[in-house]
């Protein structure tokens, strides 16, 4: 079980009475110029009002910032993150203080014993959106069922990568008496293993609100009988061999110092190398060990080498049964960002076994 106190949430801020305030009544320019020097702007009367603080700062760094390039768009990110986590709610009695504002679950779940305390509104604006996607849940078009993905746990937005594992899924001829996930996240791989027919998935993840949401969804049904979730870095406690262990690790090498959630989009130097040095004793002599990737990072210019295609140049633990690619689909034509890129992404699907 894990405790409200493992579990990784927005770090209340203690209220300061001398916070500067933000209303439809305040001109916005020095509203912003006081962001860029760190100071807290406190939101006092409508929520929205927050909302259109957000629109400004996006016309004022879209003067200052290009924002076509990959590196551009990452730039014009931690701009508008710097400025945006300036901006203060405050709540009380685990609701919001502002008029028009939306009711927020995680509130009372995350804080039920501090009855006053100020979020960022970039916070406040994903536990928005983490509670109305775990209230009415998400369809995965591999899965019977909606998904309701817990707070800071990752969950796909994208697809094409499941109907390939989906896919091999169908095909696969091999014992179906145990599998590992690593990295389960919101649990889709799992889940897509049980409908297939394995018999017991243990699935790990470093993110105690994975195995925390996970256990609250599978509560006493048969899934909780046939997913064992452990809390832990890539296989946890799990030391047995098994037949099948199944990896979709991030896509992208670290930027930058990681939180919660960006362990889950970006990998460490060492991550592979452990990975596949620890996969070594736990993969039965005749399994098969899959990893879901992409070819994200390559065509992107943020990363040189690939780090399955690396692991499998030293020739000495693994040798390739096969790898299948799947193209990904053009970005909506809603998005304001340039990913002319995406014409040349593949998800790739890498069948590895013994030497």
């Amino acid at each position: 079980m894990i405790s409200p106190q493992e579990i990784n949430k927005p770090e209340p801020i203690a209220v300061d009475k001398k916070l500067t305030p933000f209303n439809q009544k305040i001109e916005v320019f020095p509203t912003i110029k006081a962001l860029e020097q760190g100071k807290m702007i406190l939101i006092n009367e409508l929520y929205g009002d927050g909302l259109s603080l957000l629109l400004e700062i996006h016309k004022y760094l879209r003067k200052k910032i290009r924002n076509t390039t990959f590196k551009e768009q990452h730039d014009y990110r931690t701009a508008y993150r710097k400025l945006s986590n300036n901006i203060v709610i405050e709540i009380v009695s685990q609701k919001i203080t502002l008029k028009k504002a939306p009711s927020i679950g995680w509130l009372e779940e995350f804080y039920p014993e501090n009855n006053h305390f100020l979020l960022t509104l970039p916070q406040i604006q994903g536990l928005n959106s983490a509670w109305q996607w775990y209230k009415n849940g998400i369809s995965i078009p591999v899965l019977r069922n909606k998904i309701h993905p817990y707070y800071g746990t990752y969950f796909p937005t994208r697809f094409e990568h499941l109907t390939l594992f989906d896919t091999w899924l169908k095909h696969y001829k091999g014992s179906k008496k145990t599998a590992i996930d690593v990295g389960v996240g919101c649990g889709v791989l799992s889940l897509q293993m049980v409908q297939h027919g394995f018999q017991k998935v243990f699935a790990t993840d470093i993110n105690p609100n994975a195995i925390a949401g996970l256990t609250k969804s599978m509560g006493t049904t048969k899934l909780s009988r046939k997913i064992d979730l452990n809390l832990g870095n890539l296989f946890g406690t799990f030391e047995k061999q098994t037949e099948l262990i199944v990896f979709n690790p991030p896509w992208l090498p670290q930027p930058h110092e990681l939180g919660s959630i960006d362990q889950a989009i970006y990998y460490t130097d060492s991550l592979f190398l452990d990975f596949f040095t620890e996969a070594k004793k736990r993969l039965a002599p005749d399994g098969k060990l899959v990893l879901i990737f992409s070819n994200l990072a390559q065509i992107t210019n943020v990363a040189k080498q690939h780090p399955i295609e690396m692991e499998l140049a030293q020739g000495n633990r693994y040798q390739l049964e096969k790898k299948y690619t799947k193209s990904v689909k053009p970005s909506s034509s809603k998005t304001k960002r340039d990913q002319h890129w995406r014409a040349l992404e593949t998800v790739e699907l890498w069948v590895l076994k013994h030497c």
